[in-house]
């Protein structure tokens, strides 16, 4: 032993020695410690890697050795990667940008998760900075319908957090989340490029109206337009899809200190995009309407390509999660190879474990449970009929035909996860009238503040406002107070279920109070034949206020009931299923749009025409439905132990105060 222990610190002193160590990887044969038992091995081959690392670049393999080594049992049990409380100094499931695994004290932490942030705060200053003032481009410049405008807008926003789930598959499947990232801001930036110079370029906008007749733009103006949105919008839909899963690897989710803070960086995370959103509606939107668009755009275009070069510039710090493949793909085998069994004439109700397959080590099961045991059918072993040849020419079973009792339940966590998904859509559809109909009705409302006019955008200010307001309020003052009258100590607040409901009332709020403003506008319109109304355009405020507020407590509520309540391989998956609410809720706003249209006399060409406060009070009813939807599925949507046992919550201030 004392041999061994010898030429461990023989090798230790010359990898110290940058020389030494490049002779010693170059003869590839070093001593190493076993990460698990701590026993040593002499010799072990050590190659270079030449496989692609997370990073997506070759690089040398990482040589494990010993920090210290003296004999005694306790520490020769220790393990480099920690107990189960994460007292290691290795990170179990993450690696750095070599391949090697990670190292706590050199990756991951606040400063990673901060450049993926400042990415983040890019692409909303980007979307939402064209977005907000886009339905304004439409009717005055475009010249478009007042409805076709903002069903242009609710299209665009619409595909792009649909295309998320595009994105999450790549990420899951091929690319990885730092390269999805990357290759998806750079498509943004281009687009937005693209949209800059379209803006610039007279021939690709019809000529100004002359003499009160307008003329619609063309076809082929909007075709080109319409390239630049949706380009836009598959940067956006790509990289929105893997920021807030890359930014919550960098913690690891089984040390106390970096499990807390994971709970900050939800609440973070929603932050920067408010940040983004407001430089936005203030800033961009001011240098649209007063300098030009193409340079508002080219701005756009400018700050995504900076966020990408300090993106990449962290890619030795970043800690990588290695994918386990599609989820969608995993789902897909699961339904499959329950519905194949259907006919499976079981002689046991309930099924014996023993009937039931499991491929996974003891630590890492999913406990089964008893919730849609229709799909247990796929773990059911039929014997020599669920087997394949695999590579090695030796049987192995086919996922399409037998799947893991702990893949079944992964599956069933997502079932869960569904009923809440289907009554959060119809708050976003509220959200998309703030950024279209309320801008229009700004447009028309006396805007002036002394000698200063405010963009008839810029007013979302107030909804961004009431989003960064109320979740420093919940943050600096209600947690607290909850904690400090809390009998049991610790982390008080809403549970992710009770933000959501919060949210959801304050949305039905904001309705009833953008309906009873419209129909005070629309009476100062019918005794005013000009424009602007003599009316002040702050009476728009409460529905921003309620409806922002809103946002606050619902996106941060989704987004943490999403990603802990879904199976660790499906962070991805579960954040794209999250966006596809939002994108829903704009699409739904465009069918609800057409459909009123068509049956009523609600929606007309021109604001000042319409009766859009009934359209308010439609919503508002709407919204009054869902909500009692919403109540009973987050009362059946209470996880079970396993579920709780298969994904750690984060310590983020949301125990039930």
């Amino acid at each position: 032993m004392r041999k061994i222990q010898a030429h461990c610190h023989l090798v230790q002193v010359l990898f110290d020695r940058p020389i030494a160590r490049s002779a010693l990887i170059s003869i590839g044969r070093v001593p190493v410690v076993s990460p698990i038992k701590g026993h040593i091995n002499l010799p072990v081959i050590v190659k270079r890697a030449q496989h692609s690392n997370p990073a997506g670049a070759s690089s040398p393999a990482c040589v494990l050795l010993p920090s210290r080594t003296d004999g005694k049992k306790g520490q020769q049990e220790r393990s480099a990667w920690g107990a189960g409380d994460g007292g290691g100094h290795l990170v179990q499931d993450a690696v750095d940008y070599r391949g090697c695994p990670a190292d706590k004290s050199s990756t991951g932490g606040w400063v990673a998760a901060a450049l993926a942030l400042g990415i983040e705060l890019c692409e909303r200053l980007s979307t939402m900075g064209i977005a907000v003032n886009l339905v304004t481009y439409l009717t005055g410049t475009m010249h478009l319908p007042s409805a076709a405008a903002a069903n242009v807008v609710t299209d665009f926003m619409g595909t792009s957090f649909l295309l998320c789930l595009l994105g999450g598959f790549l990420a899951d499947s091929f690319l990885g989340r730092y390269l999805t990232i990357a290759i998806f801001a750079l498509v943004q930036a281009i687009g937005t490029g693209l949209l800059a110079v379209s803006t610039e370029v007279k021939q690709l906008r019809p000529p100004p109206c002359a003499g009160g007749a307008c003329e619609p733009a063309t076809g082929v103006q909007m075709g080109v337009l319409y390239v630049c949105l949706y380009l836009i919008a598959l940067g956006t839909g790509g990289l929105k899809s893997s920021v807030s899963g890359f930014g919550t690897d960098q913690f690891d989710e089984r040390d106390a200190r970096e499990r807390a803070a994971m709970g900050l960086f939800f609440n973070r995370f929603f932050f920067f995009i408010s940040v983004g959103t407001l430089l936005a509606v203030t800033v961009l939107v001011y240098i649209q309407d007063h300098v030009g668009r193409s340079w508002a755009y080219g701005i756009c275009a400018g700050a995504m390509l900076a966020a990408i070069a300090v993106f990449l510039s962290g890619t030795r710090r970043y800690r990588y999660k290695r994918s386990s493949g599609s989820p969608i793909v995993h789902i897909l085998q699961v339904l499959v190879a329950a519905s194949r069994k259907r006919p499976l004439q079981l002689k046991q109700q309930p099924l014996a474990a023993a009937a039931l397959y499991e491929d996974r080590a003891e630590h890492a099961r999913i406990p089964r449970t008893a919730q849609f045991a229709c799909l247990d059918r796929a773990a059911v072993m039929a014997g020599d009929d669920d087997n394949e040849v695999g590579p090695d020419g030796r049987p192995a079973p086919n996922p399409w035909k037998l799947c893991s009792v702990s893949r079944v339940e992964e599956v069933k966590m997502v079932a869960r996860l569904m009923p809440v998904w289907a009554t959060t859509i119809l708050f976003w559809t509220i959200y998309a009238q703030m950024i279209t109909f309320s801008v229009e009705q700004a447009t028309t409302m006396d805007r002036r503040v002394g000698g200063f006019e405010i963009p008839a955008a810029s007013l979302t200010v107030f909804f961004v406002g009431a989003i960064m307001l109320t979740l420093a309020v919940y943050d600096r003052v209600f947690v607290p107070l909850c904690r400090s009258l809390a009998t049991g100590g610790g982390r008080q607040g809403f549970t992710n279920l009770e933000k959501i409901g919060i949210g959801l009332v304050l949305s039905i709020a904001g309705m009833v109070a953008a309906a009873i403003c419209e129909k005070k506008r629309l009476a100062v319109a019918a005794n005013a034949g000009s424009s602007p109304l003599p009316i002040s355009v702050f009476m728009l405020t409460p529905q921003f206020l309620l409806v922002g507020a809103g946002e606050a407590f619902i996106y941060t509520g989704q987004l943490d009931f999403f990603i802990t309540r879904s199976p660790k391989g499906m962070k991805t998956m579960s954040t794209g299923l999250f966006l596809t609410t939002l994108s829903l809720g704009f699409f739904l706003s465009s069918a609800l749009v057409s459909l009123v249209k068509g049956c009523t006399r609600w929606l007309g060409d021109t604001i000042n025409h319409s009766r859009l406060d009934y359209f308010y009070w439609l919503l508002a009813v709407l919204s009054v439905v869902n909500l009692v939807a919403y109540l009973i599925c987050a009362m059946w949507a209470t996880p079970p132990a396993a579920s709780h046992a298969e994904q750690p919550q984060p310590a983020s201030a949301d125990e039930k105060c």
